[in-house]
């Protein structure tokens, strides 16, 4: 996926809000990747900050979220799928939210309407339309880039997507 400058995804113009939706939230998941890609494992596991919050912690976290929003695992699923072990590499981590970002990609493609509700929370999380599961993703991915963002610049100095 292409990230230009001006932050203006290949879906900019007239190709459908779930299009768009779906750039973005690929361009985010994108950016979360980059910062961990080139980091030894021990370096991505390091907490950046007094909670404990690490690069290789982000990256476990929202491959949970997208399984649990898109997926259908379940909270008690969710929870223990975000605890991030000690010996997963980054590059296992990242293999894993490729995965997971997929599989969510192909629930996305099947989505004719982003008025309609995922009626179908056996998993325990809140009823909600497709539109706004997308949002809730894209917000959620967003957040933690901006988060990775400062703990890489913590680590090397490295700054940018």
């Amino acid at each position: 996926m292409s990230q230009p400058d001006d932050d203006r995804s290949a879906a900019f113009g007239d190709t459908g809000e779930a299009a768009v939706l779906a750039e973005f939230l690929g361009y985010k998941r994108e950016a979360i990747i980059n910062k961990v890609a080139d980091l030894p494992d021990a370096v991505a596991h390091s907490a950046g900050v007094p909670s404990g919050t690490s690069l290789a912690w982000l990256i476990k976290h929202l491959t949970a979220s997208e399984r649990l929003w898109f997926g259908g695992a379940t909270i008690d699923e969710w929870e223990a799928l975000s605890i991030l072990d000690a010996n997963e590499t980054v590059a296992d981590l990242v293999a894993d939210y490729r995965r997971a970002t997929q599989e969510s990609d192909a629930i996305i493609a099947g989505w004719t309407d982003l008025d309609q509700v995922i009626d179908e929370p056996p998993n325990a999380r809140p009823r909600a339309t497709a539109r706004w599961i997308m949002q809730h993703l894209i917000s959620e991915t967003a957040r933690h880039a901006g988060h990775a963002d400062i703990l890489r610049e913590q680590i090397d100095g490295a700054v940018g997507r």
